[in-house]
């Protein structure tokens, strides 16, 4: 058990959400599920709050109510090996959701979700500043990010 469980506030929608997280991330499974009784506040028999585990990861989601809602302010970081990961995860959290750039888009839960080759961290890192500053220039004209254009920059610089 890890020490600490990011907690994702939803209004009526934890279980659907968990659901889909679990079934887009492999060793993946939803438990600890929690309903409410007849002391409410919420409807008897629906979500109070469940676990989720994605991939390794644990999170907490909690039924809370429409008094607070997911910002950009707080995204979950997705690093991928390959553009096939990439495609992957892009494509099926965005479902319902809304690209942004620079391989971030939010679900159709409100959540914010960072897609990212471990690429372009190892091109980011390099000593040679010109090679740096190329691929972020290329990632940032970028919505979902494309690694081989990525690898390009770098090349080229």
């Amino acid at each position: 058990m890890q020490k600490i469980t990011p907690c994702l506030w939803f209004d009526g929608q934890a279980e659907e959400a968990l659901n889909f997280y679990a079934a887009i991330f492999k060793n993946s499974r939803v438990y600890n599920v929690k309903r409410y009784g007849d002391a409410g506040p919420g409807k008897k028999g629906s979500v109070l709050a469940a676990n989720v585990e994605l991939d390794g990861q644990e999170f907490m989601a909690l039924n809370g109510g429409p008094m607070f809602k997911f910002t950009p302010a707080i995204s979950l970081f997705v690093t991928c090996e390959t553009q096939d990961e990439v495609d992957h995860f892009w494509h099926r959290l965005l479902e319902g959701g809304q690209p942004s750039q620079c391989g971030w888009l939010t679900d159709k839960f409100g959540v914010s979700w960072q897609i990212v080759p471990k690429a372009l961290g190892q091109m980011l890192e390099d000593k040679d500043a010109a090679k740096a500053n190329a691929v972020m220039s290329a990632m940032l004209k970028m919505v979902k990010l494309d690694v081989a254009a990525l690898k390009s920059a770098y090349a080229e610089a």
